[in-house]
């Protein structure tokens, strides 16, 4: 699978843990360093690599990050291959994919609690946080709006 490719369906957690910060809501908290660690790097790297960039903010075993990037692998979110006489690791989507794909899902997720009052409450976050954000959301919705209207 190359960056743009993918997946029908990520093997993430279908489990949200609300007090996790960024990734590790849908990741566990070690997948989450490690996966950021090779979009950091940006090219496809050895274990050590990954275990070097983890290991500045997180004391973790090497053995513990390679079994990590394995469990990674299975899950459909890294790629391995073997240069140069080493496995090296690379990332199946780009960060901005990752977090598109998983932000989907958990969106989905979120609307079965029932779209109106998600609807409501979201917009009132938006109003509350980021009034900017909530004018692009206005525009995102006429946008989509305008190109229903299209197609009908």
């Amino acid at each position: 699978m190359n960056h743009g490719d993918t997946p029908e369906s990520l093997r993430i957690h279908d489990t949200v843990r609300l007090s996790a910060k960024g990734l590790a809501k849908v990741l566990g908290d070690l997948e989450a360093r490690v996966m950021q660690a090779v979009w950091e790097i940006g090219r496809p790297a050895p274990a050590r690599s990954v275990h070097e960039r983890v290991a500045r903010e997180h004391n973790v075993a090497i053995h513990t990050v390679i079994t990590v990037l394995n469990k990674l692998v299975e899950k459909g979110l890294l790629r391995r291959a073997k240069r140069d006489e080493l496995l090296h690791y690379d990332a199946c989507l780009s960060e901005d994919e990752f977090r598109s794909q998983a932000s989907r899902r958990l969106m989905e997720g979120i609307l079965s609690f029932g779209p109106q009052a998600v609807t409501a409450s979201f917009v009132d976050i938006l109003a509350d946080q980021d009034p900017e954000q909530l004018a692009e959301l206005a525009r995102l919705i006429q946008r989509r709006l305008a190109e229903t209207g299209e197609r009908r």
